[in-house]
């Protein structure tokens, strides 16, 4: 038996070396090459059809919304099955030993089915769906098995990512047994002696499809904004908000984040149900604090939503774009500026006509 033993751990160093495939090796396709010439040591009874056949499924659900980063769980099943076999032997009697030879060879081409030593690489063929794992082991499957604990990939969704269905591609790799052959010396009532197995190993390959879904959802962007914000004033700030996604939302409200340098005990204010495309304004009223300088900002904002299945969602962050404005009243800007210097010309003229008048000297009638 010492010579089936290092026979099998050759070809499982064989195996383990061409199934760690790096995922740039997306196009490999294992080829079917006939047995070697060192591998015909002993007598070849059959030829066995079929092998392993590995299916895949997600486990739980797959509909995300755009920005997601999840993790996939995904679950690997053999559904492997043995679909014919030609006797290689002629129709000539055979002795005891042959027939002990061939059951023991059918015994072992049964294990065909077997996928070893199985690596799974996932793909995304488009890029607003980004898989951030690598190629991950899901160990060996007999037929009728799958894996005891799921195979996990991290994924990320797109910002941008329209709704609708992206195909990902799992691409599995295994070794297994493509043929036996086994030789003995006599049958006796023990078995048969000096036994020996040769087992043959090739490397298969499958491609599955994994169907995940993104979402239909509403999306919010800031369409128009008017108002008159001036330092150190309070103001109004009218905010137009769109839906520019493909669902509808009930009861839309939206809350600003008012940061320095702006103010508000109104921080909330009521959009209602909006259709997808429909718009709806929002009305704030902001203080602008002494300190804040002439230019734009940015205020943020999120709406809370029902919906279309009851559920309370909250947006991403939308952001409100307006300008700030010297004041009226503020002394280095406005009509405040002219009037200071035409005090200061007042002044200055009176005191040149003082030093023009001489002491005593009575006015010109």
């Amino acid at each position: 038996m010492n010579t089936r033993n290092l026979m099998i751990g050759i070809i499982a160093l064989g195996i383990s070396l061409m199934c760690l495939i790096p995922a740039s090796a997306a196009g490999f396709t294992p080829q079917n090459n006939a047995l070697p010439d060192n591998f015909d040591f002993s007598d070849n009874y059959y030829t066995v059809y079929g092998g392993p056949d590995v299916s895949a499924n997600i486990v739980g659900d797959n509909e995300f919304y755009r920005g997601d980063s999840v993790t996939l769980n995904i679950n690997l099943m053999n559904k492997g099955l043995i679909t014919g076999f030609r006797s290689e032997e002629d129709d000539d009697p055979i002795d005891e030993l042959d027939q002990k030879l061939q059951q023991q060879e059918m015994s072992y081409e049964s294990q065909r089915t077997t996928a070893i030593g199985i690596v799974a690489i996932l793909t995304s063929p488009d890029p607003n769906v980004e898989v951030k794992s690598g190629p991950q082991e899901a160990g060996s499957l007999a037929a009728g098995e799958q894996t005891s604990s799921p195979v996990m990939f991290n994924v990320e969704f797109s910002e941008n990512a329209p709704s609708g269905d992206y195909p990902l591609i799992l691409s599995l790799y295994y070794g297994y047994q493509k043929n036996v052959q086994v030789s003995g010396d006599n049958e006796t009532s023990l078995g048969v002696t000096n036994m020996d197995v040769g087992l043959w190993y090739d490397v298969g390959s499958q491609n599955v499809t994994i169907p995940v879904n993104v979402k239909k959802e509403a999306q919010f962007e800031v369409t128009n904004v008017s108002g008159q914000l001036d330092i150190g004033e309070e103001g109004m700030l009218h905010a137009t908000y769109t839906n520019t996604g493909n669902e509808p939302v009930k009861d839309a409200i939206v809350r600003i984040s008012a940061a320095d340098p702006f103010s508000t005990t109104d921080d909330q204010a009521y959009l209602g149900d909006m259709d997808a495309g429909e718009s709806a304004v929002a009305v704030f009223k902001l203080k602008v604090g002494d300190t804040a300088i002439e230019k734009p900002y940015a205020i943020n904002s999120e709406i809370k939503y029902e919906d279309t299945k009851g559920h309370d969602r909250v947006s991403d962050n939308v952001k409100i774009k307006t300008q700030v404005s010297a004041s009226s009243n503020t002394y280095t800007g406005g009509l405040m500026l002219p009037m200071g210097f035409g005090i200061a010309a007042l002044v200055i003229g009176a005191i040149v006509l003082y030093i023009r008048r001489k002491p005593g000297q009575k006015p010109e009638e």
